[in-house]
């Protein structure tokens, strides 16, 4: 089991703040394709092409980043600042 939480925009655009997921996939690669394969909106926001960041347990994450039981994966959007 893994808990995702959504921030900013991605939380807006969802219409939730987190979720807990029973599978754990590989990677947040394959995690990504799995919010992508609800359709709707989690196609969108989460496809390949979208600028969508990554933490677990609260440390930058790549895609290629290892998922294990128990991991909290958080995805914001980019930010920039002036």
């Amino acid at each position: 089991m893994i808990k995702v939480l959504y921030f900013a925009s991605l939380k807006e655009r969802l219409g939730r703040a987190d979720e807990t997921l029973q599978e754990v996939p590989p990677t947040i690669a394959a995690l990504r394709e799995l919010l992508v394969s609800r359709g709707g909106v989690w196609s969108e926001v989460f496809a390949e092409d979208r600028p969508v960041l990554a933490a677990v347990n609260q440390e930058m994450a790549t895609a290629e980043r290892a998922l294990q039981p128990d991991d909290e994966v958080g995805f914001f959007p980019p930010v920039t600042g002036g």
